[in-house]
């Protein structure tokens, strides 16, 4: 595993800086939120790609692409639009925001583009499931040969847990698609052992999220703030053989982002290494 960190951590940052600096504290990986400020898909230029690409291959970083920035969509309202949303033309722009993600990933060989379904704005109306899968299929298809999309469970969200993932894995059934894991949710929301998810989905795991929480609150904390025990999840993820990214998702920590990312490497590195002891 290569242990990473998401730029959404890094808000104040460029994100050269930023890349430079976590490969400077020793991360392998980075999780690129494309924004405003980072690889901004409606502002982007092949050579900005290009010039992303040739610094993380300086900085020996692998990279996956996540697409949760908060306003970039709509500066009024967070997380909007989705590929769930009613109108037409707002689903255009999410799909059309996708494909563009894809891109990029593509142009810096990204392990895999993350991404989540959304909160519908009416969750009782039928067919929701039937039309996520559907965008998904296309999505896969246009991703493929060029990139993997690893799908992420989200508190709140339509698809927040395990059991739904697995009815929409089993409606795409794309090659293409795959799972987004932030093993906090998991603890959140009760659904353990977390063990148990990795090795179930160990074929189709390609990109996780780590950062402490408390069960019941969807809360994304520093390590040690929160009640979760990582050694048994780092010897899943050993078990499994996983090679790709372990990404610490600390969003609003920004403000503190350089000492947070050096405290969290630090902490993963010693609890990584209680595995090995045990």
């Amino acid at each position: 595993m290569l242990f990473g960190y998401n730029t959404n951590g890094f808000a104040h940052h460029r994100l050269e800086d930023a890349l430079e600096i976590l490969a400077e504290l020793g991360y392998e990986s980075v999780a690129i939120t494309l924004d405003y400020h980072a690889l901004n898909p409606f502002d982007f230029e092949g050579r900005q790609g290009e010039r992303i690409r040739c610094l993380l291959d300086s900085l020996d970083m692998n990279c996956v692409i996540e697409t949760g920035a908060r306003f970039l969509l709509d500066p009024r309202r967070k997380h909007q639009p989705t590929l769930l949303s009613k109108g037409a033309e707002e689903k255009r722009r999410r799909r059309d925001f996708m494909r563009r993600a894809i891109d990029i990933a593509a142009d810096l060989r990204a392990d895999a583009v993350s991404f989540w379904s959304g909160t519908p704005e009416d969750p009782a109306k039928p067919g929701l499931m039937d039309r996520l899968a559907e965008d998904c299929n296309s999505l896969c298809d246009y991703a493929v040969p060029k990139v993997r999309l690893a799908f992420e469970p989200e508190p709140g969200m339509f698809i927040d847990t395990m059991a739904k993932f697995e009815e929409l894995h089993r409606r795409v059934d794309h090659k293409a698609f795959g799972l987004t894991l932030d093993v906090g949710h998991l603890h959140c929301q009760g659904e353990l052992p977390i063990a148990d998810h990795i090795h179930r989905w160990k074929d189709w795991l390609w990109n996780v999220h780590i950062e402490d929480m408390h069960r019941g609150i969807h809360e994304h904390l520093m390590f040690g703030e929160g009640d979760m025990d990582f050694p048994p999840i780092f010897a899943a993820l050993r078990e499994i053989g996983y090679g790709a990214g372990v990404h610490v998702e600390l969003s609003r920590h920004s403000h503190d982002a350089v000492n947070t990312a050096e405290w969290a490497l630090a902490f993963l590195r010693h609890e990584e290494q209680r595995t090995t002891q045990a």
